[in-house]
C-alpha cells in the first residue's frame, strides 16, 4: 500500500496567468505533508493536476519513482490517488450509498444490487467511526456531513496518495476528531497524504512535514514540523505576523441600527433577541448545529420566521423574502458560497454587479455598461481580486477571491445598513483573510451595523466588538469584548 509522491519542477499556465511555476517537493509514504500558502498561490491547481483535471505543461509526476501523466480523473484513482477537492463534488438527489459506490454499484446482470451496497456502506461507515445513514439523500444532509462523505468515498477506494485540500472547514469539533484519527490511522498504514489547511493548529497537530506555496512558486520546505514556528510559517506565506492579521482598532458605537425582538423560527428552540449599534461588529460563535446560520436566514428573510419583529433604525419591517431584507438595507454573506452567494457560470463583473445593476440603468431601461465595467474594475483592485480580468468566469477564482467578489457586491450597494457574513473567511488563507477583515472594518466606519459568524474562535475574539454565544438553538449569553476569552466562549458553547 505504501507510496512515495513526488513532484519535479511542475508549471502550469493558464491565459494571463503563470498559476505553477517550477514546483518541486516529495511526498513520503507513511507521512503527512502539509501544503499551506494564500488562495491563488497554487495548492488547489497542484491537486487537480494530481488528479487528472488538468495537465501539467512542464514538469514531471512520480509515482514510487515511476512518471505518470494523468489525462483524466478516472485515470488518476485508478493510479490509486484519491483528491478531496474544497469544493465538494457530489450527486444531491442520490443517496450516501449511491455517491460513496458512484461508478462502482454492485450489480447482477446489469441490475444494481441496492440492499447489498447499503449493506456494505453500513458496515464501512462503522469501521471509520462515521454516524452517517446510507439511505439519506445528499440534498437532505448540512455541509459538514456531505463532507465527510466526500472523505469517506476516498476511504472506500482504499488509494495509495490521499490528498485533501481544507477537509474541516465545514466539520464539527467531534467530526473534525473523526476525522484526524483516520489520518493518524492512513499515515500507520504507509499511506502518503497531502494536507491543505489555513488552520495552523491542524498542521501542527497531523503533519510530519510542509511546503509553503506562493504566487505559483515553492517558497520553502520544513521536513519537521517542530523546526518551524508559526510565525515562520505565516511569514513565508504572506511577509507578515501574525499579530498583524486582525488590525483591530475600537471605534465609537452609533444609535441602535437593528433590532431583532423574539424571532422564533422551525430550527430554534427558543425566541431570539439581541441588538447590534451602527459600526459595531458582533460576533456570533457557537459549535456546528448551534442555529447561528438559522438565524441569520430568518432575520434575512431566506426561510420563514414564525413571531417576532425585526426593526432596522427604529422601523419595523415586513420580510417575506430576501428581496424585502435587500431593499430595507439587510444583506447576507452565506457559508456556502458556492451553492448559495456566487453565480457560477458568470463573470467575476457580473458577480459584483448582480445587485446594484438596478443604479446603473438609464432612462429605466438601458443599462450603463461603462459605469458597470468601472465598478467592477474599481473592486477587483481595492479588494485585490487575483483574477486575469473582470471577464473571467467566477467558478475558475480561489475560494478567497470568490469571496472578495460577494464582499464587493455589497460594498457596492449605496443604502446599505445591515451586513450578515456567515463564515466569511471558511478555506481562506491568512493574507486573504487580513484583508477582508479591512473590508469589515470599512463596513463598519460606514456605520453598517456588522454580524459575523464564525466557528474560529480566536478570529471572533479578533474582530468582534461584542460576542454573542448561540447553544442548542438558543441564546447562551454575550460578553462585551474586554469580558471574551477561549475559556468564558466555550463554557457557554458547549452543552451542559
Amino acid at each position: 500500500m505504501s507510496a512515495t509522491l513526488q513532484f519535479d519542477n511542475i508549471g502550469k499556465v493558464f491565459p494571463g496567468v503563470k498559476a505553477l511555476d517550477a514546483v518541486s517537493f516529495t511526498v513520503n509514504a507513511g507521512m503527512v505533508h502539509g501544503l499551506m500558502g494564500e488562495n491563488g498561490a497554487g495548492k488547489s491547481t497542484l491537486l487537480k493536476i494530481l488528479g487528472g483535471e488538468y495537465q501539467p505543461d512542464s514538469g514531471t509526476l512520480l509515482l514510487d519513482g515511476q512518471p505518470q501523466r494523468f489525462s483524466s480523473a478516472a485515470s488518476s484513482i485508478a493510479a490509486g490517488i484519491a483528491v478531496i477537492h474544497q469544493e465538494l463534488q457530489y450527486v444531491p438527489d442520490l443517496t450516501v450509498a449511491e455517491n460513496l459506490l458512484l461508478g462502482q454499484l454492485p450489480n447482477r446482470l446489469g441490475w444494481v444490487q441496492r440492499k447489498q451496497a447499503k449493506q456494505f456502506v453500513r458496515e464501512k461507515l462503522q469501521q471509520m467511526g462515521v454516524d452517517l445513514d446510507p439511505n439519506s439523500k445528499l440534498r437532505a444532509l448540512s455541509i459538514a456531513q456531505r463532507q465527510m462523505v466526500e472523505i469517506c468515498k476516498a476511504l472506500l477506494r482504499n488509494a495509495k496518495v490521499i490528498a485533501l485540500d481544507e477537509p474541516t472547514s465545514s466539520l464539527s469539533h467531534s467530526e473534525t476528531e473523526v476525522l484526524f484519527k483516520l489520518v493518524r490511522a492512513l499515515r500507520a498504514e504507509g499511506r502518503a497524504l497531502i494536507y491543505i489547511s489555513h488552520r495552523m493548529d491542524e498542521i501542527y497537530a497531523l503533519c510530519d512535514s510542509c511546503t509553503i506555496f506562493r504566487d505559483g512558486r515553492k517558497v520553502a520546505s520544513h521536513e519537521k514540523m517542530e523546526d518551524v514556528t508559526r510565525d515562520m510559517l505565516v511569514n513565508e506565506m504572506v511577509g507578515r505576523r501574525i499579530a498583524d492579521i486582525y488590525s483591530y482598532s475600537p471605534r465609537p458605537a452609533g444609535a441602535v441600527r437593528l433590532a431583532v425582538k423574539h424571532i422564533e423560527g422551525r430550527a430554534l428552540k427558543e425566541a431570539a433577541a439581541f441588538e447590534v449599534r451602527a459600526g459595531e461588529i458582533v460576533g456570533f460563535f457557537g459549535l456546528v448545529g448551534a442555529g447561528r446560520s438559522e438565524l441569520m436566514r430568518l432575520i434575512y428573510g431566506a426561510d420563514k420566521k414564525t413571531s417576532g419583529e425585526i426593526e432596522v433604525d427604529g422601523v419595523a419591517l415586513k420580510i417575506r423574502r430576501t428581496g424585502d431584507a435587500i431593499r430595507a438595507g439587510i444583506v447576507l454573506c452565506p457559508e456556502d458560497r458556492k451553492e448559495e452567494g456566487i453565480i457560477a457560470l458568470a463573470s467575476v463583473s457580473e458577480n459584483i454587479n448582480i445587485s446594484c445593476r438596478r443604479n446603473f440603468l438609464r432612462a429605466g431601461f438601458f443599462l450603463n455598461h461603462k459605469r458597470e465595467a468601472d465598478t467592477a474594475d474599481s473592486f477587483i483592485q481595492r479588494l485585490k481580486i487575483k483574477t486575469p480580468s473582470r471577464r473571467q468566469k467566477i467558478r475558475l477564482l480561489s475560494g478567497g477571491n470568490q469571496q472578495k467578489a460577494i464582499l464587493s457586491r455589497w460594498l457596492a450597494e449605496p443604502d446599505l445598513k445591515v451586513v450578515i457574513l456567515d463564515e466569511p473567511t471558511r478555506g481562506i488563507d491568512v493574507g486573504a483573510k487580513h484583508e477582508i477583515y479591512n473590508v469589515i472594518y470599512e463596513l463598519a466606519q460606514r456605520g453598517c451595523a456588522i454580524i459575523m459568524v464564525s466557528s474560529e474562535l480566536p478570529e471572533v475574539l479578533g474582530v468582534s466588538d461584542r460576542v454573542i454565544v448561540m447553544r442548542q438553538g438558543r441564546i447562551a449569553g454575550e460578553l462585551p469584548r474586554a469580558q471574551a476569552n477561549e475559556q468564558r466562549i466555550l463554557e457557554l458553547a458547549l452543552p451542559s
